[in-house]
């Protein structure tokens, strides 16, 4: 390694920025190397390639107002505790992975008004991240009966899952199945993938598992950085098969 220290403070700061971003979005592991061992240069190729086109993501600035509008929503529900001042708390607490915090947002809302799917919809999202699938699967269930195709047919896919890991496998071979023939999401498809692989049907497994590494090709960099996680995620799934 070209001694680490001997680069000077703009070098040291450089490699400090590429090293929080990838820690943060853990891209391929190959990018650490060249960061250590290329030092500065190295940095600043990573972050021109990784971190640069994230710029362009239509969500890279979203983070900006959103501690505000928290925080101004915190002091708001005070004052007008109204349904929908927790919907709008508790979708920002989703998007800071806040799972506890909104789930109890939702409940407010839900405690006032229950004629939307959205609220039940959204605290199922933060039940399945807390691992509580029983109370997801009650919430997605009654999405799914209120419309079959909410969010892009997520919700019947994340259903589907539900079942799986709550010991109802029939239940959720027939909706992955009803819910495939249209949903093209990365996420549905390694759920379908994983629950295969568990029930046994090693060759079907390994078929989804490749579809969804060939999608990776076609896919505009912001969206391949977004599914990072299910390609990851997948491959680690193939690995064992």
């Amino acid at each position: 390694m070209m001694g680490f220290f001997s680069f000077g403070l703009p070098g040291l700061l450089l490699m400090g920025a590429a090293l929080s971003h990838f820690i943060r979005r853990q891209p391929d592991s190959y990018w650490l190397w060249i960061i250590i061992f290329l030092g500065p240069l190295g940095s600043l190729i990573y972050l021109a390639v990784e971190a640069l086109p994230e710029l362009r993501d239509p969500g890279a600035f979203k983070f900006v107002g959103r501690a505000r509008r928290i925080r101004e929503l915190e002091l708001a529900v005070r004052q007008n505790p109204s349904a929908g001042n927790y919907e709008e708390l508790g979708q920002l607490y989703l998007d800071k992975e806040q799972w506890e915090k909104a789930r109890s947002c939702f409940n407010r809302s839900l405690a006032q008004r229950s004629d939307s799917p959205d609220p039940f919809y959204r605290r199922a999202l933060a039940a399945l991240q807390l691992g509580d699938f029983p109370a997801a699967v009650q919430d997605l269930e009654r999405v799914v009966r209120s419309d079959s195709g909410y969010d892009i047919y997520r919700a019947a896919g994340l259903l589907a899952w539900a079942y799986a890991v709550t010991g109802k496998p029939e239940q959720a071979k027939a909706l992955f199945s009803i819910t495939l023939r249209t949903s093209t999401l990365t996420e549905t498809q390694y759920h379908y993938a994983e629950f295969l692989a568990n029930q046994g049907a090693t060759a079907e497994a390994r078929e989804w598992t490749e579809r969804i590494l060939r999608k990776r090709a076609g896919m505009p960099g912001f969206q391949r950085r977004r599914e990072r996680h299910w390609f990851r995620q997948a491959q680690s799934l193939l690995s064992r098969l």
